[in-house]
């Protein structure tokens, strides 16, 4: 009979952000901005770097590639919450949480791995450059990005399968805007220690290992810059660096508290304000950063509008 009883699930309900109607209204109008300026923004960076040959390197090919991926991982919730702000009972189906689910964690991993590699690529161009070219070649390029979104995607099905063979017969009430890890665990009325082994050993290598690999190119990056005798070169090189390290620690940082810890220290009440900033602040801010660092980005709008005529041999 309580086989029976759990097979009947199937619709979540998601209990949002707030209770109240009034607040719902504002946060819509409030994330509906952050969400066309993420899309604008992204794009715009995708349009830039597309249009003009000198941004045909592998920093801009990253670059391109995270803009992209931001527009399709803050996508996965912000849309179906924006419904919801709207709605008076806000369901989804089970086989849409499953979807959300999947895609926003085999996004976010991708974006934790693409940093890395983004590191990785600035590590390079700092510390060899003369070897720069032949080691970021544009087949190297590809295969690491293939490699990153392959082993991203099969962490996020780990972590679908072993969350969705869970029962859930305790209630469909989740207590977040969107299908996640940790609220969904607390829906589950059987032992999900074997969940958390998933989390901690195979989320944790895509969290902590790209972290860590991240911190580890900074160190010799910022041992090389250091050498640089000029400080001219030595505020650009920290300059360059800057914006990726900023993306990183705050990507990196609300993602590690979010998951790599112990479930009974989670708060759902508080803790469902966190994805926030790493699945929506954080695509927003990333072409912000980006673009007011880049002075080829800003040559490239200026030229887009008409502004600047004169042609660029390279950035």
């Amino acid at each position: 009979m309580e086989r029976r009883n759990q097979s009947v699930v199937t619709e979540f309900i998601l209990l949002g952000l707030t209770n109240s109607h009034e607040n719902e209204i504002i946060l819509f109008g409030v994330f509906s901005i952050i969400y066309l300026s993420t899309l604008l923004g992204n794009m715009l960076i995708i349009v830039t770097v597309s249009l003009f040959s000198y941004f045909n390197t592998p920093m801009y090919f990253f670059l391109r590639s995270l803009s992209l991926l931001d527009i399709c991982f803050t996508s996965t919730i912000v849309p179906k919450m924006l419904v919801n702000f709207l709605v008076q009972v806000k369901t989804i189906s089970f086989f849409g949480c499953v979807a959300q689910l999947y895609c926003f964690i085999a996004l976010g991993g991708v974006e934790c791995l693409l940093l890395a590699v983004m590191a990785y690529d600035r590590y390079v161009a700092i510390c060899k450059p003369l070897h720069y070219t032949a080691i970021m070649s544009r087949r190297v390029c590809v295969l690491l990005t293939a490699a990153v979104w392959a082993l991203a995607c099969l962490n996020s099905l780990a972590h679908t399968v072993f969350t969705f063979r869970l029962p859930f017969c305790r209630s469909n009430q989740i207590n977040h805007f969107f299908c996640d890890i940790p609220p969904m665990l607390e829906l589950a009325c059987a032992d999900t220690h074997i969940n958390e082994i998933v989390v901690y050993s195979s989320g944790g290598s895509v969290i902590i290992g790209s972290f860590l690999f991240t911190l580890l190119s900074y160190f010799y990056i910022i041992s090389a810059i250091i050498k640089i005798r000029s400080s001219d070169g030595r505020l650009k090189a920290f300059s360059t660096c800057a914006s990726h390290l900023t993306v990183v620690s705050m990507f990196n940082g609300t993602i590690i508290f979010t998951y790599i810890r112990p479930t009974s220290t989670y708060s759902l009440d508080q803790d469902r304000v966190i994805p926030v900033f790493y699945g929506i602040v954080t695509p927003l801010l990333n072409p912000i950063i980006y673009s007011l660092r880049n002075k080829e980005i800003h040559r490239a709008l200026r030229r887009m509008i008409g502004k600047e005529k004169v042609t660029q041999q390279g950035p």
